[in-house]
């Protein structure tokens, strides 16, 4: 078994579901523990029961600024290290923007945008005084072309993909890898927001990703060289691209 991660403390936000999940059991995979991070208490006991010692659950509801403030200190106190950060937790609102709810609105662009920069911003001093890290962030592939069917979703998106390749440029020099992933459609729980037609759609024509898959691009990432930066990886069922 490849053990890339063995000896490293890894911290997932949203990790009780969907492309979280994957990528700490992916981390897992190679020998890391990893802090699960999310406001799911069931869904962190499971992971906790299958995967043993190795996992680390923080209850958290990211939403809350008190709450986000102490992820990277609980984590510090949990773990005593964090080696790699990957901030995945997100919301969807998709379909026509005239019909979307406002506060809704609010609540995806905060988790999406706002909970993000303030989770990487808030690792740094960590990872900058041991001259080492690793940021993932996920993306989406709504944030390299505009999606018809989900302006709000895709904007934050493209927001924050601005915000991983600037940060990417400032800490590289302090050893710190800052990289998103950017998957199409995935078959996650965010994908019950999508209009029925799209997912009808997508189903019908196998142009779904599997979680699976994007925890293994996650590995892919993080384990080259570390004078190398993958800074975004664009991966989609090929059937989307017809």
């Amino acid at each position: 078994m490849n053990q890339a991660f063995q000896g490293k403390v890894a911290a997932v936000t949203g990790s009780a579901s969907g492309i979280g999940r994957a990528s700490a059991e992916a981390l897992l995979a190679g020998g890391a523990r990893v802090v699960l991070v999310d406001r799911d208490a069931a869904g962190l006991a499971a992971m906790q029961a299958q995967h043993g010692d190795a996992v680390i659950p923080l209850q958290l509801d990211l939403l809350d600024a008190a709450q986000c403030k102490s992820l990277v200190p609980r984590v510090l106190e949990l773990a005593g290290r964090l080696d790699i950060l990957h901030a995945n937790a997100g919301l969807y609102v998709g379909g026509d923007l005239v019909d979307a709810d406002t506060d809704a609105i609010d609540r995806m662009l905060h988790l999406n945008i706002n909970v993000v920069m303030k989770n990487v911003r808030d690792v740094l001093p960590h990872m900058i005084a041991r001259g080492s890290g690793d940021i993932l962030v996920t993306s989406s592939l709504a944030a390299h072309y505009p999606t018809p069917w989900e302006p709000v979703y895709a904007s934050s998106k493209w927001a924050i993909d601005c915000f991983v390749q600037t940060t990417r440029r400032q800490v590289f020099k302090h050893g710190i890898r800052v990289g998103a992933i950017s998957p199409g459609p995935v078959m996650t729980g965010l994908l019950a927001d999508w209009p029925a037609d799209k997912l009808a759609e997508a189903r019908a024509s196998g142009s779904l990703l599997d979680p699976a898959e994007v925890g293994e691009v996650i590995t892919f990432m993080l384990t080259r060289p570390r004078g190398m930066t993958i800074r975004d990886v664009v991966m989609m069922p090929s059937n989307f691209d017809l």
